[in-house]
C-alpha cells in the first residue's frame, strides 16, 4: 500500500463526489484518535494535495481506513473493493515500527519515522508532543499583520501571503552597503528556494546542514518566511521529520537580558504555546540529544529546530567568534544568562544536533563568524509576477487591482521599488486613496512623494478614527513632530526599538507614546512583550519611515526655526568638531544645511545616510507643498535646488566610490534634475564611475536611475557605454525601455 493509491482512488471521483469527499474529513471523530483536517487547508486542495494531507495527519494505515469509511458514505464502494484489493499484497507496511532510519526510506511525515518514546513524565511518543505544540503554534501563526496593521486587524496568512524571491550563497562577512541600495537590487533569474526547503543542502552537496542564516533588507518579508515556514509545519504540510519547533524573536529575548535561566525555562517563558510540554520531557529530550556524540541532524533521535528572528533587533552580547576553545561539556540543565545560552547554541556546544535557523538584517550578519553557519540565503523580494500577485490579493475587487498594477507600471521607479513587500504595502495603502480622491491626478514618482502621500492618509485616517475635538489637526501635527524628534535623535544609532526610558531620555511622555501608537498604527507600534504586562516597546517598524520622519525633523527645524539640528553640539545625531561648532549661526541657510547634510553622507563609512539624504532633499520640492499644514511653514526657490543640484554634481566630479556616487544619482533623482541621463553617461564615459568595477548591485542601482527618468529616454546613446556583450545584457532593461537605440 502507497500513498499514490489514495491518489489514484480520488481521481477516480467526480468533481461533485470529491467535494463530499473532502466535506467529510473535517468532520470530528472521522478516526477515532485522529483531529479531522481543517477547512482552511482543504479548500484549495487539489485531490494530490488531499492524499498528501490524509498521509501525513492520519499516517498512511490510518490514511486508508479514512479513505474506506468516506466512500462507503458516498456509496462508492467499487473502490473500496479496489483499495481492499491493492492494499492486501505483502507490499502493504503501515506499522510505524518496520520504518527504519535510513535516508532512502525516510519520509516528510514524523510518523513514518521512528517514534522515540519520551519516558517522563509519563511515557509517549514524540509525536505526542509534536501534535501538541503543531496544535498550539498553529493558533498563533495562523493569522498575520500586513504591513503594521494592529493585532485586530489581522488576517489568515494563507491569504495574504504571497511567495517571495529566496536565493541561496552570499557573504556572511559585514556588508558595509546601505540597505537603500540593496533594496533596489531586482531579482535574478536565479532558482528561489521555498520556505520547506531552507535547510536542504544545495544541488550537488549532500552534506547536512546545521544552521542557516538568512539575511534581507528591512521589511522585505524575513519574518513572514518564517511563519510560513511554521505555519507549513502546524498544518503538516512539509517538514514533518521536524519533532519540535522552537520560534523565538530577538525582540522577546531582549527582555531577558540579564537575567539567568535554563535553556527550557527560557523556551517557556518566551514561548508560551511550549507551556503544555513539561520540563521533564524537555529536559529528557535535550540531555539525550546533550550527552550524544551525533551532531547529525538527519541521525538525531530527537529532531529540533529553534528560530532566531531579527538578529539586528538583537541587545544582547552574543559572543560568536572563534576565540575561545569549543565547550563540549556545556550543561544543559544549568541556569546562566540568555547571551551564553544562544551563543552556545550557535557555536555548537549546545545541541549540535539540533538546527537553527537565524534572520538578520545584512549589516548584523557579522556578529556570527562565518564557522558556525552551514549555509546563507538571501530573501530577494518580489519579482514582477508576484508583485502582481500581491496586489491581486491585497484588492479583492479585480478591476481595481489592474487599476492600480497599470498605474505603478507608467512610473518606473516605483515598479522596480515594489519589489520590497512592506512598499508594496504601502503603495497599496496610498495609491487606493489618491485612486478615490484624486481621479486622473498625478501619482507620486519619487520616493519622497510617496512617504509624503503616506503620512497624509494617516493623519487623515486618525481625525476619522477618532474624536475630532480630542485630535484635531493640530494635535496630528503635534504628534507627527515629537514622533519625528525621536526618529531623528535614535537614527544614529541604528534604533529600530524603543523602551521606555529611551521614550523618556527623548523627552516624550510614555502614555503619550501609547496613544501616538494608537493613532498612528502603521508609523509607530506598541508591542507588549511576553515577560510582564508592564514591559511596551516601541518602534518605527521600517528604516525607511524613521529616516523620512528624521529628514522631516531636520527641514522643520530649518524652515521654522532657522535651527540647524545636525550642527548642534548638544545633539547625538553626529561626530562635532570644534570647526563644526564653529559653522553654527543664527539663520542657516538651506543651501549650507543641504551642503552639510551631503558631506556628511559621503562620510558615513557604511552609507547609513544615504536614504536620509534622499527625503532631506526631496521635501524641497515644490511639489511637496502639500504637506499638512502647519509641519513646513514654507518652502525655498527654485534657485536655491539648483544650488544644490550643482553642488551634488561638482561631488560626483570628484573621485568617490562607486557607492557613494549613485546614492548622489538617487538625490538628484528626489529633487527632479532632468539632466540624469546625461550625467551618468559623463562620469561612466570619463572613468570616474568605471563600469568594469561596479557589482551587480550597483550595476542595478544605475539602471534603476536610468529607467526612473523616462523623459530622457526617448534616445538612449548605448555606445556611450561600452560595446562588450556584457555591458548590454546589464542595460538591457533600459535598451527594451528606450524609444530609440544609438
Amino acid at each position: 500500500m502507497m500513498p499514490e493509491d489514495i491518489f489514484n482512488t480520488l481521481e477516480d471521483l467526480k468533481v461533485d463526489e470529491f467535494k463530499d469527499f473532502k466535506w467529510y474529513l473535517k468532520l470530528p471523530d472521522i478516526l477515532e484518535g485522529y483531529q479531522p483536517i481543517k477547512q482552511s487547508r482543504l479548500e484549495r486542495a487539489e485531490r494530490r494535495n488531499t492524499a498528501d494531507l490524509m498521509v501525513n495527519t492520519f499516517t498512511l494505515d490510518g490514511a486508508l481506513k479514512v479513505t474506506k469509511k468516506i466512500l462507503e458514505k458516498i456509496k462508492r464502494n467499487d473502490l473500496v473493493q479496489s483499495l481492499s484489493a491493492n492494499s492486501s499484497g505483502p507490499a502493504v507496511s503501515v506499522n510505524v515500527g518496520d520504518v527504519g532510519e535510513t535516508s532512502e526510506n525516510r519520509g516528510p511525515s514524523s510518523s513514518q519515522c521512528e517514534d522515540e518514546i519520551v519516558p517522563v513524565p509519563k511515557p509517549q511518543p514524540i509525536s505526542y508532543y509534536q501534535n501538541m505544540l503543531q496544535s498550539n503554534l498553529e493558533d498563533r501563526f495562523n493569522c498575520a499583520q500586513e504591513g503594521w496593521a494592529q493585532r485586530k486587524d489581522e488576517q489568515p496568512l494563507v491569504d495574504i501571503y504571497t511567495e517571495l524571491y529566496v536565493t541561496a550563497g552570499g557573504d556572511i562577512n559585514l556588508n558595509k552597503q546601505h540597505e537603500v541600495i540593496q533594496m533596489e537590487v531586482k531579482p535574478t533569474t536565479e532558482e528561489s528556494i521555498q520556505p520547506c526547503d531552507m535547510f536542504k543542502p544545495p544541488s550537488g552537496k549532500g552534506r547536512s546542514i546545521r544552521t542557516v542564516l538568512t539575511n534581507g533588507i528591512a521589511g522585505i518579508g524575513k519574518t513572514f518566511l518564517v511563519q510560513k515556514f511554521v505555519l507549513d509545519w502546524t498544518n503538516k504540510e512539509n517538514n514533518q521529520d521536524v519533532h519540535l519547533i522552537f520560534p523565538f524573536t530577538f525582540r522577546q529575548l531582549n527582555l531577558r537580558q540579564g537575567e539567568k535561566l535554563s535553556l527550557i525555562e527560557l523556551i517557556h517563558k518566551s514561548i508560551r504555546e511550549t507551556k503544555d510540554i513539561q520540563a521533564e520531557a524537555l529536559n529528557h529530550i535535550f540531555t539525550t540529544l546533550q550527552s550524544s556524540g551525533n551532531t547529525n541532524y538527519d541521525k538525531s533521535k530527537f529532531k529540533l529546530v529553534f528560530v532566531l528572528d531579527g538578529l539586528d533587533e538583537s541587545h544582547l552580547q552574543l559572543n560568536c567568534s572563534t576565540d575561545e576553545i569549543q565547550d563540549t561539556d556545556f550543561d544543559v540543565t544549568q541556569s546562566t544568562s540568555v547571551d551564553v545560552l544562544l551563543s552556545n547554541l550557535i557555536k555548537r556546544n549546545l545541541l549540535p544536533s539540533a538546527r537553527l535557523w537565524i534572520t538578520t538584517r545584512p549589516a548584523a550578519t557579522n556578529q556570527i563568524h562565518s564557522d558556525f553557519v552551514d549555509m546563507v540565503t538571501e530573501v530577494r523580494g518580489f519579482t514582477d509576477p508576484q508583485k502582481e500577485e500581491y496586489f491581486r490579493k491585497r484588492f479583492i475587487d479585480e478591476k481595481q487591482a489592474s487599476r492600480i498594477i497599470s498605474h505603478i507600471k507608467t512610473s518606473r521607479s516605483l515598479h522596480i521599488m515594489c519589489h520590497i513587500p512592506v512598499f508594496c504595502w504601502i503603495t497599496a495603502t496610498v495609491l487606493e486613496d489618491v485612486l478615490k480622491t484624486r481621479e486622473g491626478g498625478e501619482l507620486p514618482k519619487t520616493l519622497t512623494e510617496m512617504y509624503v502621500e503616506f503620512l497624509k492618509f494617516q493623519i487623515c485616517q486618525t481625525k476619522k478614527k477618532y474624536d475630532p475635538k480630542k485630535f484635531s489637526q493640530n494635535m496630528c501635527i503635534q504628534y507627527i513632530k515629537t514622533l519625528a524628534k525621536l526618529a531623528f535623535h535614535h537614527l544614529e544609532k541604528g534604533n529600530l526599538i524603543f523602551y521606555e526610558r529611551d521614550l523618556k531620555e527623548s523627552g516624550i511622555d510614555v502614555r503619550g507614546a501609547s496613544v501616538f501608537s494608537g493613532m498612528f498604527t502603521e508609523i509607530f507600534k506598541e508591542e507588549r512583550g511576553r515577560k510582564n504586562d508592564e514591559v511596551k516597546m516601541f518602534s518605527f517598524v521600517h528604516l525607511s519611515v524613521q529616516e523620512f520622519l528624521a529628514a522631516l525633523y531636520v527641514k522643520m527645524s530649518l524652515i521654522n526655526k532657522n535651527k540647524n539640528v545636525m550642527c548642534e553640539p548638544a545633539q547625538s545625531f553626529f561626530e562635532r568638531s570644534e570647526r563644526n561648532v564653529r559653522k553654527i549661526f543664527s539663520k542657516p541657510s538651506t543651501t549650507e544645511l543641504d551642503r552639510f547634510a551631503i558631506d556628511k553622507a559621503l562620510q558615513s563609512p557604511n552609507g547609513h545616510l544615504d536614504l536620509f539624504l534622499r527625503f532631506l532633499l526631496g521635501l524641497s520640492l515644490q511639489t511637496n507643498e502639500t504637506l499638512p499644514q502647519g509641519l513646513l511653514e514654507k518652502t525655498r526657490s527654485s534657485q536655491t535646488n539648483q544650488e544644490t543640484v550643482d553642488y551634488i554634481k561638482r561631488k560626483i566630479s570628484d573621485n568617490l566610490s562607486p557607492e557613494r556616487s549613485i546614492n548622489l544619482f538617487h538625490c538628484l533623482n528626489e529633487l527632479n534634475d532632468g539632466s540624469l541621463v546625461e550625467e551618468i553617461q559623463q562620469y561612466l564615459t570619463s572613468g570616474s564611475l568605471s563600469t568594469d568595477k561596479l557589482s551587480p548591485a550597483q550595476w542595478s542601482a544605475l539602471v534603476f536611475i536610468l529607467l526612473s527618468s523616462e523623459e530622457d529616454l526617448d534616445m538612449f546613446d548605448l555606445k556611450k557605454y561600452s560595446a562588450s556583450e556584457e555591458v548590454l545584457l546589464r542595460l538591457l532593461p533600459v535598451v527594451k525601455a528606450a524609444n530609440k537605440i544609438l
